[in-house]
């Protein structure tokens, strides 16, 4: 018998699979009574299973009227956008490599111009060197999460 976190992992790709909008909008509690379990461990599962490398966001509001949404993104069936962005990005990204990225990105459109200079901007050395502990991974894992929201099946979110 499969533990707790992959029957939570199965139930949520299937009703996902079946999703014609290509999200999901659940309550952490009705989910956590329904497999008799702590929303912590619905926690556990979003954040090591559902993650961006892995083609999905999660966006999460918590309180009384919270939910959970999680957001399949457009992404191929083998995966080599996730590859693609683990091998060009890694766990950390200098300003020039970032900035070749984004010029990259912009020379075949998937960035305009204008989203090109703000992000620049953000990665920028002298905006992060004294806010920042390691402006490098800070870049990476940005870059990834903003190139999995640009991937998303569901724009009119």
């Amino acid at each position: 018998m499969s533990n707790l976190a992959d029957r939570i992992e199965e139930y949520l790709k299937m009703i996902l699979s079946e999703a014609k909008e290509g999200y999901i909008v659940l309550q952490r509690g009705f989910l956590a009574q329904s497999f008799s379990c702590a929303p912590s461990q619905i926690n556990y599962v979003l954040t090591t299973r559902f993650t961006a490398e892995r083609g999905y966001i999660v966006e999460s509001r918590r309180g009384g009227g919270g939910y959970l949404r999680i957001i399949r993104l457009g992404l191929d069936p083998e995966g080599k956008f996730q590859r693609l962005m683990a091998e060009l990005i890694g766990e950390e990204l200098s300003q020039d490599r970032a900035n070749n990225l984004i010029d990259r990105l912009e020379e075949e459109e998937i960035f305009t111009k204008r989203e090109a200079i703000l992000i620049k901007s953000i990665f920028a050395e002298r905006m992060l060197t004294d806010l920042i502990p390691s402006p490098s991974v800070f870049r990476a894992r940005t870059m990834k999460e903003i190139l999995a929201n640009m991937c998303r099946d569901d724009i009119n979110v």
